[in-house]
């Protein structure tokens, strides 16, 4: 039988299943990630545990398994937020794992944007979680409605909410996402209201920065990725704000995002379609006749283009890194067969 502080924390048959009945270590999740070390939740609390192979491959939200004082193994993640490294083009960074739930923040203001929120949901979609767009602010703004049906119309994937961050019973709206054995991540802009939701939804009381009123943007609270308990059962990640978040392996979830775009492209006379003056072109046709609006494929091509850009650069700096070891690998038995001689015996 699963232990009830595991199946709280998320534990499920999933990462069970990796898990060899003779093996000694315990599992942990991991709540925060430094150079030499994570912290982690277990059975037993909070713990310390050194990596010997570095912290790098380890994100907030992964299970590992542990023996106390260093993490013996990690698990295979049942879900990835992942985005393009901002220093490295051709990496991908691990943001938080195993989330069920990346909890979209934005507010009722200029903060608001269409293009940033799709790049968002593709993230999600191609995660495998529920994207949520949490509106922020909804007691300031004159018609919370309006970006509430902007919200929705950008993808059939997504769930959104308006509401007051500071106020305990419209933040209590949120409940469902982080009950027992649910993972919420917090993300968006800084100064959205990500670090108000996290103290309402914990019962943590971190420092919160308001929002610029000329620009409706904000400063930076939370500087480091955190995985802490909520006051219902369950997980919430904060993360810092993000300023850039970049595609990279993300195909699958930019179609799932403009799914009513890739329908149309079906129709298209041509597989090689542009949609750009291509006669028989089914996407310029629904342009014309109003029912697909010229920025939503604007939209999509840009991220489409900076996905497949960005996965091609990543594939081939692997496929560099696999030909340099095959060489170096080849080279060092040239080394060693001429050092021994061919007729030397085994």
């Amino acid at each position: 039988m699963t232990d009830p502080v595991l199946s709280s924390l998320g534990w499920t048959p999933h990462f069970a299943g990796q898990v060899d009945p003779d093996e000694a270590s315990t599992p942990a999740r991991v709540s925060g990630v430094e150079r030499s070390h994570i912290m982690a939740l277990g059975v037993e609390g909070p713990v310390r545990l050194l990596v010997p192979e570095g912290t790098g491959s380890i994100a907030v939200g992964d299970w590992v398994l542990q023996d106390g004082v260093h993490v013996t193994r990690r698990l295979t993640p049942a879900t990835e937020i992942v985005r393009r490294n901002a220093g490295d083009t051709s990496r991908r960074q691990l943001i938080a794992a195993n989330v069920d739930t990346l909890g979209i923040v934005t507010s009722c203001n200029a903060d608001f944007n269409p293009a940033r929120l799709e790049r968002y949901i593709a993230v999600a979609a191609q995660a495998g979680c529920l994207p949520l767009v949490i509106l922020t602010k909804a007691d300031q703004a004159d018609d919370p409605d309006r970006y509430l049906s902007e919200a929705r119309a950008l993808s059939p994937l997504v769930v959104a909410l308006a509401l007051n961050a500071k106020d305990p019973e419209e933040v209590a709206r949120l409940t469902p996402w982080v009950e027992a054995g649910r993972t919420l991540a917090l993300v968006g802009s800084s100064g959205v209201g990500k670090t108000t939701l996290q103290n309402a939804l914990t019962g943590v009381q971190a420092a919160t920065q308001d929002i610029r009123a000329d620009d409706a943007k904000g400063r930076h609270t939370t500087t480091a990725r955190a995985l802490r308990r909520t006051l219902a059962g369950g997980c919430l990640i904060d993360t810092p704000g993000i300023r850039e978040l970049g595609l990279v392996d993300a195909a699958e979830g930019v179609e799932e995002v403009f799914s009513d775009v890739a329908a149309l492209a079906e129709s298209c006379r041509f597989r090689d379609c542009t949609h750009d003056r291509e006669p028989g072109c089914a996407v310029q046709a629904a342009i014309r006749a109003g029912t697909l609006d010229p920025e939503r494929l604007r939209r999509y091509q840009k991220l489409e283009r900076e996905d497949r850009l960005h996965t091609e650069a990543l594939h081939e700096k692997h496929a560099r890194n696999r030909s340099w070891a095959k060489a170096t690998a080849h080279g060092s038995a040239r080394a060693k067969w001429k050092r021994r001689g061919p007729d030397a015996e085994e």
